[in-house]
């Protein structure tokens, strides 16, 4: 895990930023159907095939939200900022998050760069006792081909960054 600010990558450009008071974001499951699924239609209007585009983001972006809002944290914002670059979708969501579950977070992560990724995902699908947070992170980097990296602020704030290669996967 990386304490430092996300990095500045001049070779994605910006998109969308949704920002809300974490309180308001958890108060309602549903927020995150809706804020991903219209997060997805806003930036896949210039794609090949859209609404295929929308659908398949707005999966992936459910998961990461929902992760969030499994997070339990009721104070801090909710931060998504979305940025592109060619074929990748770039998500940085960051969210307020205590300090077990970032070490959580930190070894899920690390696991996802190890050889033994498919094998991980396939008995925590099957088995269903890991956490959800587990089974999503491993499922964006399996079927999504995702790269995903933690950064982390003293504040309590953590971000996920997790680059979608999804034009090319849809193409």
């Amino acid at each position: 895990m990386n304490t430092t600010e996300t990095p500045a990558d001049a070779a994605f450009e910006p998109m969308l930023e949704l920002e809300m008071k974490m309180a308001a974001f958890t108060a309602d499951w549903l927020n995150c159907d809706q804020c991903s699924t219209y997060v997805a239609r806003m930036v896949s209007l210039d794609r090949h095939d859209p609404i295929r585009h929308a659908n398949v983001l707005s999966s992936a972006l459910n998961e990461l939200f929902e992760m969030s809002f499994h997070a339990r944290e009721r104070d801090g914002a909710f931060v998504c900022r979305f940025y592109r670059r060619d074929e990748t979708e770039r998500i940085e969501l960051t969210f307020p998050c205590s300090p077990e579950k970032r070490r959580f977070y930190d070894a899920v992560v690390t696991g996802l760069k190890s050889d033994e990724a498919l094998a991980n995902y396939l008995d925590v699908i099957t088995s269903g006792a890991a956490p959800a947070e587990h089974a999503i992170l491993l499922g964006l980097a399996i079927n999504y081909d995702a790269d995903i990296t933690l950064y982390y602020r003293d504040t309590g704030m953590l971000t996920f960054v997790v680059d979608l290669p999804l034009e090319r996967l849809l193409n």
